[in-house]
């Protein structure tokens, strides 16, 4: 059973810039793709990039230029780093593990963008 972790949520100004972290047990992240969605208050959740087993990424318009994913195998933990944040990013955030005929969710971490 794969079971994700997300944290590093938290408040940040508009332009700042922010890690969150998605640690994974019981598969490694290295062998599926992995993905981060986000959901924003009143919204339906939304994809914002993905990273293939073989290190391929792609990102969502909203995002790209902005958000970069890393991932440290001998952690396990896979990475959203979010640079010239907006308010219009503020959701939390999810990471999933895709696999057929299933994607595994964390339980989301909190990323609000305010002054």
């Amino acid at each position: 059973q794969v079971q994700l972790v997300e944290s590093g949520g938290g408040l940040v100004q508009p332009g700042g810039s922010l890690s969150v972290s998605c640690a994974a047990s019981g598969a490694m992240i290295s062998d599926a793709t992995m993905t981060w969605y986000r959901q924003a208050p009143g919204k339906e959740r939304e994809w914002v990039a993905s990273m293939t087993s073989g290190g391929t990424t792609s990102s969502a318009n909203a995002v790209l230029g902005r958000f970069a994913m890393s991932r440290d195998s001998a952690k396990n933990t896979f990475y959203l780093h979010m640079y010239s944040l907006k308010p219009e990013d503020t959701a939390t955030y999810y990471c999933g593990y895709v696999t057929a005929p299933r994607t595994y969710w964390g339980q989301g971490t909190r990323v609000t963008v305010s002054s």
